[in-house]
């Protein structure tokens, strides 16, 4: 670990590691993929900024490349959790191959209209791959952190899936408009290949053995359910072993993403900027929400009460259509919008299915949307 840790400080306050590489050749085949783990682990907590990291790793992983490459792994089963994302990443290798030609074409033949519209079909595609990356985020990475002390080198991988997403749209955006700038198109189609085959040699190289070795089967297994509610990019597992079914223990409710008490549900529902209304299939009212400004007046005497009942008549057919609409399946959500008393109410009705597309009711949701309607650009910067 002092050697690495030697060589890199070597990197960032030089640019280079020339006279390390010269005098340690004996040391270098020695390293093992674990260790990259603990020095940028430790680098983060040095506080080095994340942009002069991502440069780092570049360069000491390619000074340590071959032991690496060639350090025996753990395989992962093919259609594991790790094994579907491992198809995923050599799916995305056809794709980066597909568009090397085309790409190359394009930049001599840069008025060719036909090429540029194959470009664009071949990035979209590649856009699709963006979810390994979602699926790596938001399922891979909150097991690691709980199952790995030194879990921090996953800051790096994830500002380089963003450099990724961000680099795919500016080329998808260029080739939509036709106005390309052929310097920075050219720059960010090279930094996507570099990056995307860095990632997916850091996965299967680093990341997946170490994973295989400090996280349990069934965990992994448990994984493949959630990779696939948030989407495989392209290729899926055959099957998927883990069913959430909603139970009740000691008065928490398994909600499928999460494991919450009654009073921790309705502190969460009457904490939303919105006016929340659940009626049943039966069109009995069961719920409504009290947040601090609600926009509609609700007492518990509706509870029960039949939907058609609690409107006026000069709108209650107007509900009556909606309701017959969701239970038909011909529609799934209508939205009306109002001023009233100087604010602009946005009120919509969600139809309620089970899995199995039955219907369960409907949800009315109203928000004052004034302020949501008077925004304009971004804010990324907290002001207070």
């Amino acid at each position: 670990m002092a050697k690495l840790m030697e060589v890199s400080k070597q990197i960032l306050e030089t640019g280079n590691a020339h006279s390390f590489v010269i005098a340690n050749k004996d040391f270098i085949p020695t390293v093992i993929p674990d260790d990259f783990i603990a020095l940028f682990d430790s680098l983060v907590k040095d506080d080095y900024a994340v942009e002069e990291l991502k440069k780092l790793a570049s360069k000491v992983l390619n000074i340590f490349h071959i032991p690496i490459e060639t350090y025996p792994r753990i395989e992962p089963a093919d259609d594991s959790f790790l094994g579907v994302l491992e198809q995923n990443n050599r799916e995305m290798v056809k794709v980066l191959e597909e568009i090397r030609p085309v790409f190359k074409a394009f930049v001599k033949d840069r008025v060719n209209h036909t090429l540029q519209t194959e470009l664009l079909k071949k990035f979209q595609h590649l856009e699709v791959f963006v979810k390994h990356y979602t699926i790596k985020e938001n399922v891979l990475f909150p097991s690691i952190e709980k199952a790995w002390p030194d879990y921090r080198c996953l800051q790096i991988m994830w500002s380089i899936h963003d450099d990724i997403r961000a680099n795919i749209k500016l080329v998808i955006s260029q080739l939509e408009k036709g106005s390309i700038d052929f310097k920075s198109f050219n720059r960010c189609v090279g930094d996507i290949f570099f990056n995307m085959m860095a990632i997916k040699f850091r996965e299967e190289h680093i990341l997946f053995p170490l994973i295989l070795s400090t996280i349990g089967e069934d965990e992994l297994q448990s994984m493949n359910q959630l990779g696939f509610e948030i989407g495989y990019p392209y290729i899926k597992p055959r099957t998927t072993n883990r069913e959430e079914q909603a139970s009740i223990s000691d008065g928490f409710i398994n909600l499928g993403t999460g494991i919450l008490n009654a009073e921790q549900i309705k502190l969460i529902f009457n904490h939303l900027p919105v006016d929340i209304t659940y009626v049943d299939e039966h069109d009995k009212v069961q719920y409504f929400s009290t947040p601090p400004k609600r926009i509609f007046p609700r007492t518990v005497a509706i509870i029960g009460r039949e939907v058609k009942n609690c409107h006026p008549p000069e709108s209650v057919h107007v509900v009556e259509k909606i309701v017959e609409s969701f239970k038909s399946g011909k529609k799934d959500q209508a939205s009306f919008w109002i001023k009233m008393k100087g604010e602009i109410i946005l009120i919509q009705y969600f139809a309620v299915r089970d899995q199995l597309g039955n219907y369960k009711g409907v949800i009315e949701v109203s928000q004052e949307i004034s302020e949501i309607k008077a925004l304009e650009g971004e804010k990324r910067l907290l002001d207070w």
